[in-house]
């Protein structure tokens, strides 16, 4: 676990981590989310929609980006302040994702940092564009 303040962080600060989308954490998610889409769950389906099977959710490769901020970059003690997320591609069951951190703008005054959130698939395909605001640890 990593914890930066605003001091200790800089632009151009990257951080990733790979992330296994499996129907295991599908399900979890569905359960404490309630969001029980069949598009998500029922292959059946799925497989009449547009991706052809099922898709595990957006909001699930939401998670994996706060764990990173909450516990990498900046870290622990981190407040989220704002997310924004553009779905670009479908993530299916199976997919490996990276997640990359980049610091983009440390704003000293208000002492916060915006941060790109992006994520990839294993064939560097990216799945999500985002952008977080965040006020990390005090000094």
């Amino acid at each position: 676990m990593q914890s930066f303040s605003m001091k200790e962080l800089y632009v151009g600060q990257t951080v990733s981590g790979e992330f296994p989308v499996t129907e295991e954490t599908g399900r979890a998610y569905a359960e404490i989310s309630r969001d029980k889409n069949p598009l998500h769950l029922e292959e059946d389906y799925a497989r009449a929609t547009r991706f052809g099977r099922r898709i595990a959710h957006g909001m699930l490769l939401g998670g994996y980006i706060s764990g990173m901020i909450g516990m990498e970059l900046p870290g622990e003690g981190t407040i989220y302040m704002k997310q924004e997320l553009t779905f670009l591609r479908p993530v299916y069951y199976g997919d490996r994702i990276r997640v990359e951190i980049v610091v983009r703008e440390l704003q000293q005054e208000k002492k916060r940092a915006v941060l790109s959130t992006n994520c990839y698939n294993q064939n560097d395909e990216q799945v999500i564009e985002g952008m977080a605001l965040v006020k990390p640890k005090e000094e």
